[in-house]
């Protein structure tokens, strides 16, 4: 059968299709009973259109620059043929809050030599509700009965509380003993967060979604398997974010984080700009073969290169990011 008659017996099946139900190609896939491959190349010959919901933040000059120090400082200042590797980022947690009404913590999981999984990487979810009285009786509850609702405000105040009285607690009751107790916990400067100039916590630059693995991926991951599970009520859809969440594999959390490094990468290349599309290096085929690497490199000219740009006058910004190490391997 010809593509083309494929495809005309297929387009009027996916129309029929919730969102939800094409939300990905895996999805859309499954539901037409096709290869993923084949949805793939109805999207290559624009028989189906792919709709997807980037975040794009508009980006200052300072912006910019901080963006470029920040992947400079993950980077570790050896050069060997010509190139430098990223930092194993396995002391880097991840925190954000997603809008499954709650938030999640990440950091990267941790393989012995022989492949086996030391540590996941995921510290946990610690949902953003309340428990309330029900204000009117239903066909369900009396009044007065306890409900899970989720919070009305996500300030400071309670991110900085769910820091110290929750993740920070959970980090070190799970955190591996023979891994480095030096830890980092990154989160953007996005207001619900605690402030930049917090003594406590550091946090990486604003308006880079792209720079942290939750909103670069993982978040979509957990995502997709949620979106599977029916919910009725916010406590159905918390256990529903729980049971994904454990269901995921770190496998999958250590790819994103490559993807990061990717990220980094094209950062520096584009002078700290948003303006790349994501890198892509068929892990999985790079898994089954064996050749999957632990950290990926950069080319010495792409950092000789943004560090030159970084010297410039104008483009002297107050960060705490220490590239110190990294500007003196390449020669400044």
């Amino acid at each position: 059968m010809s593509t083309k008659t494929n495809s005309s017996l297929m387009l009027p099946k996916v129309r029929e299709l919730s969102v939800l139900e094409r939300s990905n190609i895996r999805k859309l896939a499954y539901k037409l009973d096709v290869s993923k491959s084949t949805v793939g190349r109805f999207v290559k010959e624009h028989k189906l259109r792919p709709h997807t919901n980037a975040i794009k933040p508009i980006l200052t000059s300072s912006n910019k620059v901080a963006r470029m120090r920040w992947s400079l400082s993950h980077i570790q200042p050896l050069i060997a043929n010509d190139m430098l590797k990223y930092h194993p980022m396995h002391n880097v947690v991840h925190i954000d809050e997603k809008w499954f009404y709650m938030t999640k913590t990440s950091d990267r999981p941790h393989f012995a030599e022989n492949g086996e999984v030391i540590f996941d990487g995921k510290v946990g979810i610690f949902p953003f509700t309340t428990m309330e009285p029900a204000k009117r009786k239903s066909k369900n509850i009396p009044r007065g009965t306890l409900e899970i609702k989720p919070i009305q405000s996500l300030n400071k105040e309670v991110m900085r509380a769910c820091l110290i009285q929750n993740i920070i607690p959970t980090i070190k009751e799970k955190w591996p003993e023979n891994m480095s107790k030096e830890i980092f916990i990154q989160q953007d400067n996005d207001k619900p967060h605690i402030h930049h100039n917090d003594a406590d916590f550091l946090c990486q630059q604003p308006q880079s979604p792209d720079c942290n693995v939750l909103d670069l991926g993982y978040f979509r991951a957990i995502q997709s398997l949620q979106d599977d599970k029916v919910a009725k009520g916010v406590d159905e859809l918390l256990r529903n974010v729980h049971s994904s969440f454990d269901e995921l594999s770190p496998y999958t959390l250590n790819n994103v984080f490559l993807t990061l490094q990717g990220c980094l990468t094209e950062i520096l290349k584009v002078q700290g700009c948003n303006s790349y599309k994501t890198p892509h290096m068929n892990k999985e085929r790079l898994a089954r073969m064996g050749t999957l690497p632990d950290v990926l490199e950069v080319e010495e000219g792409v950092v000789k290169a943004a560090v030159a740009y970084l010297q410039l006058p104008e483009h002297d910004v107050s960060t705490n990011y220490d590239i110190s190490g990294v500007t003196e391997a390449v020669g400044f």
